[in-house]
């Protein structure tokens, strides 16, 4: 098993909110929870002022419908495709997607559908057959659990596109924590806005140069990312802004003593990290910043 101190030196150079204390040990309960509330109060909330908040009585005919995402703008512009339930910008060279989007409301999550009824789906430059054997699940990306509103909308969450060679523990662990972690915010939230990626990032070597490997599977050379980032933006019941928080994961076993707070970084480290932006688009219509006040 690697180490995750070894490669989240490498995820910032100056990110202070810590993804990188992965393998603390459980005798550190309390300092981990005096740490693990700092970063929460650190989590910003921005006042969008002019942006029209999705209520809830406008979710009743399509509640997880892909146009709704549109809200803040996208990360970047290539490659952009729709479907029922998700936005995503396809990377060719990767043969994953660059980003997903999707919108989460407790009327997106309940529903009759069932995912025994799906298949995944080949739709682009990869195949199923790049998966076999290859010790690597087909990680979603938008989540088939976050769309039971549609039979529809939860069969497009297995097209190839919207998965990416992730970590067996992983995917069925600490991701799907994550993952259930953002369907419970929507008890919080008038409406919660996901968008998830894969990251291919540097590691430091021997000569003291930082380098980018990731391994590749299949006869098509699916990339398989160090990395996963999960952005979560938050519309506030009260109307005074949007909550942003953001994860960024490494591609392997991760221990279930390390609360989902450690992966939190800056917005601005994942933007750096992938070349694609989310604050401007936020912001663009607010000019002030606050810090979310302690719970």
């Amino acid at each position: 098993m690697r180490i995750w101190t070894r490669t989240a030196a490498t995820l910032v150079l100056g990110a202070g909110l810590g993804a990188a204390a992965t393998r603390l040990q459980s005798d550190r309960g309390r300092h981990e929870e005096e740490q693990r509330a700092g970063l929460l109060s650190r989590v910003p909330v921005l006042p969008v002022p002019g942006v029209p908040t999705v209520q809830a009585s406008e979710l009743t005919v399509s509640p997880g419908a892909s146009g709704a995402v549109m809200k803040y703008g996208f990360p970047s512009l290539a490659n952009i495709k729709s479907r029922e339930s998700y936005v995503t910008s396809y990377e060719p060279r990767t043969r994953t997607a660059s980003w997903v989007i999707e919108r989460l409301s407790p009327a997106s999550l309940t529903g009759p559908s069932d995912r025994k009824h799906c298949d995944f789906k080949e739709d682009d430059r990869s195949s199923n057959a790049d998966y076999r054997g290859s010790g690597f699940d087909r990680g979603h990306l938008a989540a088939a659990a976050n769309h039971k509103w549609s039979q529809k909308a939860m069969e497009d969450t297995f097209y190839l596109s919207n998965v990416a060679p992730q970590n067996p523990h992983l995917n069925q662990n600490t991701w799907n924590d994550l993952e259930k972690l953002s369907r419970s915010l929507t008890k919080r939230y008038l409406n919660v806005y996901v968008c998830t990626g894969p990251l291919y990032l540097p590691r430091q070597e021997a000569d003291g140069k930082l380098y980018v490997h990731y391994q590749v599977i299949g006869r098509n050379h699916v990339a398989v990312p160090t990395h996963f980032f999960k952005v979560l933006i938050l519309e506030q019941m009260d109307g005074r802004g949007v909550e942003l928080r953001s994860y960024v994961l490494p591609n392997e076993p991760v221990s279930d003593q390390v609360p989902l707070e450690r992966f939190l970084v800056p917005i601005e480290t994942i933007e750096r990290a992938s070349g694609l932006l989310f604050v401007p688009n936020i912001m663009k219509r607010s000019s002030s910043l606050q810090a979310i006040a302690p719970h």
